[in-house]
């Protein structure tokens, strides 16, 4: 990070450090995501300071963050903040799921979907500067969560293609974190010409009683799926935070023929996905199952986590289960 935005910092801290904190804030750093270093996890924890009392403590393996919410729901912290990027994010909402503890977030990731989801600054000096006028404009306020078998989601779970990509980015982090969106593109090239090209992996979903059959399925909590650099990537249509409802695709058929106009209209701001011929969508539920065509097992992913595979899941909406500040 540049020398000014260190100096951004400092200045946030003076700015804001002339009245006394009165809520405590635990923050949860991931060190190794994109763009947190140390010097930047001390700046803004010193930043923080001025509205808030403010405790971190970093994370040491996957699903550490959950028991520190955990933790801290069971202490009384008025409020949980998760400084890194989605992953780090989801494992502190499935922490703080059914507790009154409210979650906010830092971006520290490459995407952030989630932190720019809720309104809150992709730059981090901005984030932070926005995180301490919220002491002084303090509303929570309920959120939904997907479900998928025992996990929570914020935005976004997926089954195929994309869990398959998610996969190839998160074995190179060096990459992802200098390329970003550009090795995305790259290893979603790589996962198709290798697995879904010849023979790929059959699922069926079976909502509201209906039947689709395909080779992909994207389920969201809320839109956008994604973002390729600043641009939104919208798949699912009709899902909102609090609606208590689940919604997504299915790509019927990954083909030569079909993927350059299912990729584009993923890109377009005007055409729309759930348009296309070889995309099947729904809305408006509250529970269904994915499973397995072929007795392969299934690539998934919560929130850009790749969870490995799974011969079938159970989806469902956990209405209200969340509180969020942002």
């Amino acid at each position: 990070m540049a020398a000014t935005s260190f100096d951004s910092l400092e200045r946030l801290a003076e700015t804001f450090g002339s009245t006394k904190p009165s809520k405590r804030m635990l923050v949860i750093v991931n060190p190794y995501a994109t763009t947190v270093s140390e010097r930047l996890k001390h700046l803004v924890v010193y930043a923080l300071q001025g509205r808030y009392q403010v405790d971190s403590v970093e994370t040491q393996a996957r699903n550490h963050a959950t028991e520190l919410c955990r933790e801290a729901a069971q202490e009384g912290y008025d409020v949980v903040c998760a400084f890194g990027g989605d992953g780090t994010v989801n494992e502190a909402a499935n922490g703080l799921a059914g507790s009154e503890t409210p979650l906010t977030c830092l971006p520290g990731g490459s995407t952030n979907v989630f932190a720019r989801i809720l309104g809150i600054p992709n730059d981090v000096v901005d984030a932070t500067e926005h995180l301490l006028r919220l002491a002084d404009e303090w509303s929570p306020r309920a959120i939904d969560l997907g479900v998928v078998d025992d996990r929570r989601f914020l935005f976004t779970a997926g089954i195929g293609l994309d869990a398959s990509v998610t996969e190839r980015v998160d074995a190179k982090p060096r990459l992802k974190a200098r390329f970003g969106p550009w090795f995305y593109s790259v290893a979603a090239v790589s996962a198709f010409n290798r697995n879904y090209l010849v023979k790929p992996p059959r699922l069926v979903a079976e909502v509201g009683g209906e039947r689709v059959e395909g080779v992909t399925a994207i389920v969201q909590n809320t839109t956008p799926y994604t973002y390729f650099s600043r641009r939104p990537i919208d798949l699912a249509e009709d899902v909102a935070l609090d609606d208590g409802t689940l919604a997504g695709v299915v790509l019927r058929r990954a083909s030569l023929v079909d993927m350059p106009t299912v990729t584009w209209r993923a890109l377009s701001h005007r055409a729309r996905i759930v348009k296309h011929r070889r995309v099947a969508a729904f809305s408006g539920a509250e529970a269904f199952t994915i499973r397995s065509l072929d007795a392969r097992g299934l690539p998934l992913q919560v929130d850009g986590d790749y969870l490995g595979t799974v011969p079938a899941a159970e989806f469902r909406i956990d209405a209200g289960a969340l509180r969020v500040v942002a």
